[in-house]
């Protein structure tokens, strides 16, 4: 069932993305060559109490997940895909990193990602984040009233695909409000003109994911967690989360 939230509710849900923004901010400009990814966590979670709220990340078990979520950010290099844990791992010069974080705030989710490159930045590295931000932009702008969901999915879809990157299959973006995970599913490719219809009051977490070599093939990594590509090559994830709205759409989550 999909939630249709008023437009008060999108402004409660604006500050809790606003939250979200601030601590990839941060971790962004801490993340340099030594700083470990268990230091990246710790700094998220100081914005998060800041601002006085909670991570809907932190404890999180959905059914594939052996254990509950131990940090505030997914913290995934290189070769992860997403859903990486923050581990003592120190950046190294050329790594790629995606960060994933959520916040709670009021009783209302926000969720947004970003990568990036630490230290010396590959040119195929800055291609691929480039890659995974146009198909961002391009499915935003696809989500307007009347669109549908495969509008969405077929613009993230066709961005990636055309500059050759692959697409990991069953994961993509969802439905977000008063839980971080609600309906509907938001797929990373698909049909236009198919799908649930775009309606006013409709909140989505939008969010690509590339990988590099244009092969679509991932495993999990022992920890249950962690989405790896199968070829090891490298992987770019971004992610904000969009309201519906009859005035276009409106990132809530904007840095």
């Amino acid at each position: 069932m999909v939630e249709l939230k008023t437009d008060k509710s999108i402004d409660a849900m604006y500050e809790a993305g606003q939250v979200v923004g601030q601590a990839l901010t941060a971790v962004h400009k801490a993340a340099d060559v030594g700083v470990s990814l268990l230091e990246l966590d710790e700094l998220a979670r100081e914005v998060l109490r800041g601002a006085g709220a909670s991570s809907p990340f932190l404890g999180y078990r959905p059914s594939f997940a052996p254990v509950p979520f131990p940090a505030v950010i997914c913290a995934s290099v290189n070769d992860a895909i997403v859903h990486g844990i923050p581990t003592g791992y120190r950046l190294r010069d050329g790594d790629l990193v995606s960060i994933d974080c959520g916040a709670e705030l009021g009783g209302w989710a926000g969720d947004s990602a970003i990568s990036f490159t630490v230290g010396r930045a590959r040119p195929a590295d800055v291609r691929l984040i480039e890659t995974a931000e146009r198909a961002l932009a391009a499915a935003v702008e696809a989500a307007v009233v009347g669109n549908r969901i495969g509008d969405i999915a077929h613009a993230i879809g066709s961005v990636c695909r055309s500059a050759g990157y692959g697409i990991p299959d069953g994961f993509g973006g969802h439905g977000i409000g008063r839980k971080m995970h609600e309906d509907p599913s938001v797929p990373n490719e698909g049909r236009p003109g198919r799908g649930l219809p775009l309606r006013h009051g409709m909140v989505l977490a939008i969010e690509p994911m590339v990988i590099a070599s244009g092969r679509d093939g991932y495993h999990a990594a022992p920890d249950g967690w962690t989405l790896r590509t199968n070829d090891g090559s490298r992987a770019a994830h971004t992610e904000h989360t969009v309201a519906i709205t009859q005035t276009g759409p409106r990132i809530l989550t904007a840095r």
